[in-house]
């Protein structure tokens, strides 16, 4: 009787330790859900990327306007140009972490405008002839372009995913409630996107023509995420069909 006793008393103890175990596991996971769109978007996203960046390499359409022409190369762009993937990768984990809403509506105006620019790499390849054939000055600057070059063909161009995502998320920083009395960081915020959006044209990274069509696309989508908020419409319809739908008894 005593061992028995001594087993039944043991079982509910090893139980409350398994509990405990999953418990921070099952919190972590239901305070974090929405970040698995961005991690499965983002596998994608980089996935097809690097197939275009190995399989359009000769035969591309050539994008150029007169304009091009007109603006120099310019070095030291390379810093702000570099800068926008710590600009994107901040502004998202800041609203991923402080406020749902507008993290799903910055996650809803990146990945539309970067899976159009997907689809319009895979369907009409396109590239420029913009960089210069070697580099006119020896610097830490100029090292650093190089560099890019190296890593990053002149290809998969339009419309512009540096200008885009800056656009969008100095829109978002722009519009969040949270930010609204935090001016330094709005200011910040909008030196650094007009600082990136010149460095791709200033390091020959992209055509005027990139640049405005992204300007084009962040317009449009501008109205639709914010302007008629189409993920609260879509939250809203949602919510209606499941208060609509008949319960079972």
């Amino acid at each position: 009787m005593d061992a028995l006793h001594l087993q039944h008393s043991k079982t509910p103890l090893k139980q409350n330790g398994a509990a405990d175990g999953i418990s921070p596991l099952l919190r972590f996971a239901h305070r974090y859900w929405h970040g698995i769109p961005l991690i499965l978007y983002g596998i994608l996203y980089l996935t097809w990327f690097a197939h275009l960046e190995h399989t359009v390499v000769s035969r591309y359409r050539v994008i150029h306007v007169a304009l091009d022409d007109y603006i120099p190369f310019c070095e030291v762009f390379v810093v702000p140009y570099l800068l926008w993937f710590v600009y994107v990768a901040v502004t998202v984990a800041y609203f991923f972490l402080r406020d749902r809403d507008d993290y799903f509506r910055l996650f809803l105006f990146l990945c539309t405008g970067m899976t159009i620019f997907l689809l319009i790499s895979t369907l009409w390849p396109n590239g420029h002839h913009l960089r210069p054939y070697a580099m006119p000055r020896d610097n830490v600057f100029t090292r650093m372009v190089a560099a890019l070059y190296r890593t990053d063909t002149p290809t998969n161009l339009w419309p512009s995913i540096h200008v885009y995502n800056s656009l969008g998320c100095h829109i978002a920083v722009m519009k969040s409630q949270t930010l609204k009395k935090h001016r330094a960081v709005r200011i910040g915020s909008l030196i650094l996107c007009v600082s990136i959006i010149m460095s791709t044209m200033f390091i020959k990274q992209h055509s005027v023509y990139d640049v405005l069509t992204a300007f084009i696309m962040a317009g449009v989508m501008y109205g639709i995420v914010y302007h008629f908020d189409a993920l609260s419409g879509f939250c809203h319809n949602l919510a209606n069909r499941r208060r609509q739908k008949p319960e079972i008894s």
